[in-house]
């Protein structure tokens, strides 16, 4: 299969490309577009052929449930039911933004394969004006998930989406980089107390400001059962050398790195930008000293490590503050909770 890469002015300016876009999506076929957090590989998501076409290009487990994205506010009774009072203050807040909402799905309407046989499904309205031109245009709800290979760095790009999926999807709309560079936070309104099953963008503190206490699980209570939000259950965003997380602190990397090179490994060293170090063999920049700017370059370092022939990943943690724990929520899973000791 060749893949069409097609750039189009982030600002959604009306194209052709669109019209294409949505003709192979109504054909049943899949197509990578940027969010305001990640690409995202979509699918018509009534359609069990478009569904399985996603988890075949990602090669991702059929038991992880995907996100459904529309494009209007009308469309949410079409595929949720029993919306209560909290989950339509999140929407009304945060909405075209980057917060998915898990709530009752509607029986019969969506593809069995979206909700990995749940009986809820996440719903977003995506901000960037790209997607939204799409879903639109299209006017039927698109399943999507990131469009990267299961258990690499998701995409802030659109060469990043090439990179992985080339040949395996008919479609790339370019709309150049996401502006979060994380994924959607996932709040579980269906819940006693409304449940952050994946932090992202919106941040607890941010929500509770809307509809009062919402409860954030530890990594380890994420664990148990069955997955209700994508990210929950698989090691996630690893590139192909093992990622050690590591305190930010000078004196501490200077000596893992001294330390690793006296084992002759090559070592990639992922920090903001005043914590470069000479000793590292490589040194990607997370970007200033601030939570936003290492969310936004988190996944663009993480991949640049696979064009490296490092054999260990040094990545400096940051506190769990605001976007600090979606932040660490991606680290924990690209290093497998590993810290370097």
């Amino acid at each position: 299969m060749e893949t069409k890469r097609v750039v189009v002015n982030p600002d959604g300016t009306f194209t052709s490309a669109y019209d294409e876009a949505v003709q192979l999506l109504k054909a049943g076929e899949v197509v990578a577009f940027p969010t305001e957090t990640v690409y995202g590989l979509g699918g018509v998501a009534t359609s069990d052929a478009a569904v399985a076409k996603i988890y075949e290009a990602k090669g991702r487990p059929s038991d992880n449930p995907l996100i459904v994205h529309i494009g209007t506010i009308e469309e949410i009774d079409r595929y949720v039911i029993d919306v209560n009072d909290k989950a339509k203050k999140c929407m009304d807040a945060f909405w075209p933004g980057p917060l998915t909402v898990i709530c009752k799905v509607k029986p019969n309407v969506l593809s069995e394969k979206v909700t990995a046989g749940l009986d809820t499904v996440g719903l977003r309205m995506p901000s960037h004006p790209v997607s939204l031109q799409l879903l639109r245009h299209l006017g039927e709800p698109v399943a999507a998930p990131s469009a990267n290979r299961s258990g690499k760095p998701s995409p802030t790009e659109g060469i990043h989406v090439e990179e992985d999926l080339a040949a395996r999807i008919p479609m790339i709309v370019d709309g150049g980089a996401t502006g979060i560079g994380v994924e959607s936070t996932v709040i579980d309104c269906t819940l006693d107390i409304p449940t952050i099953l994946r932090p992202g963008g919106v941040t607890k503190e941010m929500l509770e400001a809307v509809i009062g206490e919402v409860h954030q699980p530890t990594h380890l209570e994420q664990k148990e059962g069955a997955p209700k939000a994508p990210g929950m259950k698989y090691t996630h965003y690893a590139p192909n050398a093992p990622v050690y997380m590591i305190e930010k602190d000078e004196e501490k990397i200077q000596s893992a790195i001294q330390a690793l090179h006296k084992e002759n490994k090559k070592v990639a060293l992922l920090a903001p930008e005043n914590y470069a170090c000479e000793q590292a063999d490589y040194f990607f920049s997370f970007g200033q000293d601030t939570q936003e700017e290492m969310a936004l370059h988190l996944y663009h370092a993480l991949r640049a490590c696979d064009a490296t022939d490092a054999d260990i990943v040094l990545a400096t943690a940051t506190t769990t503050d605001g976007v600090g724990s979606a932040i660490m929520n991606r680290l924990e899973k690209s290093a497998g909770g590993n810290w370097y000791k």
